[in-house]
């Protein structure tokens, strides 16, 4: 009788570096790209200025930091800027609605 052992990081090791994903590493690079622009675009005379430039890196580097549960999150974030950004208007009438047009169209 055969018997598989599946190991417990058989999910990980389909992740770069065993922790990201290539859509983490895109919006690490593009938030990076967008400080190292700010950084020549900029002057960074006081410190607010320097936290101007880098706050692209730092809001990235916290969107893609590995935590547990770090999916859950994306799919919460996503769900919920779905429901925020989409009309709110459901046009479902339920089971016991009767609906004098559609008896006119039998």
């Amino acid at each position: 009788m055969n018997q598989y052992m599946i190991p417990a990081n058989s999910k990980r090791s389909m992740l770069l570096l065993g922790l990201f994903e290539p859509i983490d590493l895109i919006i690490f690079g593009t938030g990076i790209g967008i400080t190292l622009i700010l950084l020549f675009l900029l002057p960074t005379d006081t410190m607010s200025d320097l936290l101007v430039c880098f706050s692209p890196a730092l809001v990235s580097g916290t969107m893609v930091l590995p935590v547990p549960n770090h999916r859950n999150m994306w799919t919460l974030t996503a769900n919920i800027y779905g429901f925020l950004s989409n009309r709110r208007t459901y046009f479902w009438k339920g089971w016991s609605v009767y609906d004098e047009e559609s008896e006119k169209n039998r």
